[in-house]
C-alpha cells in the first residue's frame, strides 16, 4: 500500500497553485503538510482525495485507499452520534462502531443527536469517522480545529495506532501532534499561477 505522487500540478478555480510536486507515502508513515494559509495544502488533499482533477502529473495508489477528513465535520445533525457512525460504518461497509466510540471518548454521548454537540464534540465524531472507515490512507485537513488538549493528545494516539497497524497518514496542520512525521513543506512548489490558469474554470473550492 504506497501514494505515489509524481510532477503534480494542481488548481483552485482554474489557477494553478502547486506545480511540480512529488512524494510518496507508504504503511507505516505520517506525513505532515506545512505551508502558510492559501499555498495550496487543501487543494492539494482534495486532489488526492479525487474530488477534483490535477492539471497535470499523476497520483497512483491503489483503490478504495483513502480516507479524507476535511474542514467540515459531514454530520447528519438530526441523528444521534452512534447513528452518525452507523451511518458510515455501513457506506464503508465494516459495520463496527463501538471501538470508534470509546477511542473518540464518544460512548458517553452515543445517543445525543449532532445538533447538540459542541464544536469540539462534533470535531471529534467527525474524526471517529475514519475509524469505521477500514481505509489505510487518511488524508487529513487540520484535524485539530476545535479539539481540546485533551482531545488533541487523543486523536494524536489514534493516529499512532493507525500506523502501526500499517496505515498511513497524510496531515496538513500548524501544530506540533508529536508525532514521528516526515514535514512535507508546500512552499518550494509554489505555482506561477498565469501558467496553464484556465480563469473560466469552476472553482472546486466551493464543492
Amino acid at each position: 500500500m504506497e501514494l505515489v505522487v509524481r510532477d503534480l500540478t494542481v488548481a483552485r478555480g482554474g489557477v494553478p497553485v502547486l506545480a511540480g510536486l512529488g512524494f510518496t507515502l507508504g504503511a507505516g508513515e505520517v506525513v505532515v503538510l506545512r505551508g502558510p494559509n492559501g499555498s495550496g495544502k487543501t487543494t492539494l488533499l482534495r486532489t488526492l482525495a479525487g474530488l477534483q482533477p490535477p492539471l497535470a502529473g499523476e497520483v497512483s495508489l491503489p483503490p478504495e485507499t483513502i480516507a479524507y477528513g476535511a474542514h467540515a465535520d459531514g454530520l447528519k445533525a438530526q441523528l444521534s452520534v452512534a447513528e452518525n457512525l452507523a451511518f458510515w460504518a455501513s457506506v464503508y461497509g465494516t459495520g463496527e462502531i463501538e471501538a470508534a466510540l470509546g477511542d473518540m471518548n464518544l460512548s458517553g454521548l452515543r445517543d445525543r443527536p449532532a445538533a447538540n454537540l459542541s464544536a469540539g464534540q462534533k470535531r471529534r465524531l467527525g474524526l471517529a469517522r475514519l475509524l469505521v472507515t477500514g481505509r489505510p490512507i487518511w488524508l487529513l485537513d487540520e484535524p485539530t480545529v476545535s479539539l481540546d488538549t485533551a482531545s488533541v493528545a487523543l486523536f494524536a494516539a489514534r493516529v499512532r495506532a493507525h500506523v502501526a497497524g500499517g496505515g498511513a497518514a497524510l496531515i496538513a496542520t500548524h501544530i506540533d501532534l508529536g508525532l514521528e512525521a516526515r514535514v512535507l513543506d508546500v512552499t518550494p512548489y509554489k505555482a506561477d499561477p498565469d501558467a496553464g490558469a484556465n480563469p473560466g474554470a469552476f472553482d472546486e473550492a466551493f464543492l
